[in-house]
């Protein structure tokens, strides 16, 4: 699924991705297991440009969501620390609530937004949210 917006880093992983980096990057992560021993995106990017592939920052986080929801390497999160291997069910549920957090977050701008277009604009557009107005 590609975002508006974000077309190219959200593009499905295409043959290159799929069949020669997430192999390489799946073997790369499975050593990481503890925050101690987390490597960042911009590690895994020089890594694998130094070693001859080609990848940028955006789609290695692309081919790190397509592990994740392919459960393909069960516990892998990521902190500013970069990504490694959750040691135990507190870690994943302390990330969790952080993408719970996350995703609040979003959802307080998007309806923001949608206020203010039909602040701007008037109720044309108005989302299908069938939610009566006050005013």
């Amino acid at each position: 699924m590609s975002i508006k917006g974000f077309d190219n880093e959200t593009q499905p992983l295409n043959e290159y991705e799929e069949k020669t980096l997430l192999p390489l990057i799946l073997e790369g992560l499975k050593t990481k297991l503890g925050r101690d021993n987390a490597v960042t995106n911009r590690t895994i990017v020089m890594r694998l440009n130094i070693a001859g592939y080609k990848t940028d920052g955006p789609r290695i986080r692309k081919i790190i969501n397509h592990i994740r929801t392919a459960d393909l390497l069960p516990g892998l999160i990521a902190t500013s620390a970069g990504y490694f291997l959750a040691t135990s069910e507190a870690e994943l549920l302390d990330y969790e609530e952080s993408l719970i957090g996350r995703e609040d977050a979003i959802k307080q701008v998007r309806l923001a937004i949608a206020r203010q277009r039909r602040i701007l604009y008037g109720d044309a557009h108005k989302p299908g949210d069938n939610k009566p107005e006050i005013f």
